[in-house]
């Protein structure tokens, strides 16, 4: 308002100017009215672009488009009028989609971007890390997560006074990983996304050579040796002959000297000019990739056995051939096929963020969101107000605990305030009832405790659900997709009684509209015809003496494919104008014959009868019917629903999208 007043002032002559400047920018003016609903220009902007992205904007394009608009708010507005937006039905399907498209906005945004950006930067590297773990499970009491802290503890110290990490790893009451015993506690090379995220972010954080503190994940108490950094190798794909250990070759040296010596033998046939793919069909033990030449599909870093994906990351170049290289599996020859780079940041943040909401990092994005909601709303909880059931809690603990929730007798004294949320109060016996309504059942927790974690729980429910009634008013990318999906679905149940369904039910009506508009599905000229394919002009010589004497295609073949399959093809069949070139250069009248050479191939064509154009019938082409029946039902609507609702459109409005 202050642009256009100064504008103003400036004089009278640019006066139009302004207004036609101010008119562009007013994405609020109503650009479409239907009964007592108004659409503004902003609304139907984001509707026009989100379908016609690629397309010039031109009145033209806008006048065409409204039109389209018009018709679709029409039939919501009837929709509606039949009551069809209270069904329970349609308020079950809309709340569904509203809860899948609430969750990117229930969630810390700019906190997901991070992780997104973190994930793709550890992707850049590889690292190589020994771990101990300390088993303890996420609802475990204080005592016993305090025990296994402690436990973990002393663990670390023996490391840093000089103890062999695998030494204290394999140790008696060391590492709970049952693979300890295999490994001594390395997990080899791994990227990110392929350890639990508190373990990823431990190792990728801790320096080479050091021993990080305890992080927990859902499994216990960890602490990391990172031995190695290096940068990261990306995909490759390869295939592999095999040769399996035989049973009972462990200790065997003369069982493993044999699986040796013929994945020697296979080796100097590669090196002689053998086909890799050909030696993998007739000798790899895979029968999973045998058939394929041993080709296997695209890996990366920690997805092979170390052995096998070492030999075939340190291949030089496509084609290159490794020697036969020893495995827990057997012996392998790998060539490689192809290797690529990780992709780049825009190639893979869409993978990175359906990963990232599927991993624990999400449950990071919800904390971090609830605790901006906390300090935006100011929630405070009135402790005092809190008493009654702490009393209660501590009274019953054991009960409180087991999961049978809590008794208080004067429920009156819980009527007292304990938090609110913007401009709504929360009372203590909301709380009340929270709580004996909700699973509890965490055994080893002391009473007061468990209810502090608790009351976090119901404050962080409240929280989003109030801040879900408010995304529409904050979001107005959120308001838009919500109409689309409301509009969406009462347009295709109305338009599923008016249109689909009944074209397909209403049989009558259906016959009434073919007898009234035959004309326009018609047949063209046809032919009923068989053709003969020939191999020589010999054959085709004697195949139209033989027809033209009433032989059969049947007799024709008999004679004639004794000796070989190829001598003639007969094709049979029934034709429209320009729908065979071969028909074409016949006599288009029935019992007539043509005798050709084409591209070196003989033909013999027998028209059998001409049929004349006349209108398809309903049978023959009830599809392409039903599907005008369709349109004309929904046009017969569409001037219903014009003449029974009043519409208007600001035209100066719509083509200032121009």
């Amino acid at each position: 308002m202050m642009k256009k007043n100064l504008l103003f002032l400036v004089g009278c002559l640019l006066a139009t100017a302004t207004f036609n400047t101010a008119l562009t920018q007013d994405k609020d003016q109503v650009v479409l009215t239907v009964e007592n609903e108004k659409i503004t220009l902003g609304d139907f902007e984001a509707v026009f672009k989100k379908n016609n992205r690629d397309s010039v904007i031109s009145a033209q394009a806008l006048d065409e488009y409204m039109e389209l608009f018009i018709n679709f708010k029409l039939k919501v507005r009837e929709a509606r009028e039949l009551g069809l937006d209270t069904a329970a039905s349609f308020k079950r399907e809309l709340d569904g989609y509203r809860k899948q498209l609430a969750r990117p906005y229930l969630i810390d945004g700019e906190l997901l971007d991070e992780l997104v950006t973190e994930a793709y930067e550890r992707r850049k590297y590889e690292v190589n890390a020994s771990h101990i773990l300390v088993n303890v499970e996420p609802s475990a009491s204080p005592e016993d997560t305090l025990r296994a802290w402690n436990r973990i503890m002393r663990l670390r110290e023996r490391i840093l006074s000089g103890e062999e990490f695998g030494t204290v790893a394999t140790s008696k009451a060391g590492s709970d990983d049952p693979s300890v015993r295999e490994n001594k506690g390395n997990l080899g090379y791994f990227t990110s996304f392929q350890m639990v995220y508190p373990f990823e972010s431990a190792a990728y954080n801790t320096a080479v050579g050091d021993v990080s503190m305890p992080v927990r994940s859902r499994f216990g108490y960890h602490i990391v040796n990172t031995h190695d950094k290096r940068a990261a190798r990306g995909e490759v794909r390869v295939a592999h002959i095999m040769i399996k250990h035989p049973d009972g070759s462990a200790g065997n040296p003369e069982l493993d000297n044999e699986s040796e010596a013929r994945i020697n033998e296979i080796h100097q046939l590669l090196i002689d000019g053998g086909d890799f793919a050909d030696l993998a069909l007739r000798y790899s033990q895979d029968a999973s990739t045998a058939r394929n030449g041993g080709e296997l599909p695209w890996f990366g870093t920690g997805k092979m056995v170390e052995e096998f994906e070492t030999a075939s990351f340190n291949l030089p170049h496509n084609g290159a051939i490794s020697e036969p290289v020893r495995t827990t599996y057997g012996w392998h020859i790998i060539m490689r096929l192809e290797a690529k780079p990780i992709p780049t940041f825009e190639e893979m943040e869409a993978e990175i963020r359906r990963k990232v909401s599927r991993d624990t990092r999400a449950d990071m994005t919800k904390r971090s969101f609830l605790n901006k909601l906390r300090d935006l709303y100011g929630v405070n909880v009135n402790t005092k107000n809190l008493k009654p059931l702490e009393t209660a809690a501590a009274k019953d603990d054991s009960t409180f605990v087991e999961g049978y929730g809590i008794q208080v007798k004067n429920v009156k004294s819980l009527d007292k305030p304990l938090f609110s949320i913007a401009e709504k109060n929360y009372l203590v016996s909301d709380f009340y009832h929270y709580l004996n309504n909700s699973n509890i059942r965490r055994r080893g927790y002391r009473a007061l405790d468990l209810l502090k974690i608790k009351l976090d729980e119901y404050i962080e429910q409240e929280l989003t659900r109030y801040e879900d009634t408010k995304l529409e008013e904050k979001h107005n990318d959120f308001r838009l997709l919500m109409s689309e999906y409301h509009d969406g679905i009462l347009l295709f149940e109305l338009t599923d009684q008016k249109v689909w369904s009944r074209a397909v039910r209403d049989t009558l009506g259906l016959e009434s509209f073919y007898e009234e508009n035959k004309h326009r599905f018609m047949w063209e000229d046809r032919a009923s015809a068989t053709i003969y394919t020939c191999a020589t002009s010999k054959i085709s010589k004697d195949v139209e003496r033989m027809l033209k004497k009433g032989s059969t295609p049947a007799e024709v073949k008999e004679k004639h494919n004794r000796t070989s399959a190829l001598n003639v093809r007969i094709e049979e069949g029934t034709w429209e104008r320009g729908e065979n070139n071969l028909l074409e250069r016949a006599d288009w009248s029935s019992g007539s014959f043509a005798s050709f050479e084409q591209n070196g191939q003989f033909y013999v064509v027998q028209v059998v009868e001409f049929i004349p154009s006349r209108p398809k019938a309903l049978d023959e082409a009830r599809g392409m019917i039903t599907a005008e029946y369709q349109n004309h039902l929904e046009q017969q609507w569409i001037a219903e629903l014009r003449s029974k609702y009043n519409y208007s459109v600001n035209r100066q409005a719509l083509h200032s999208l121009k």
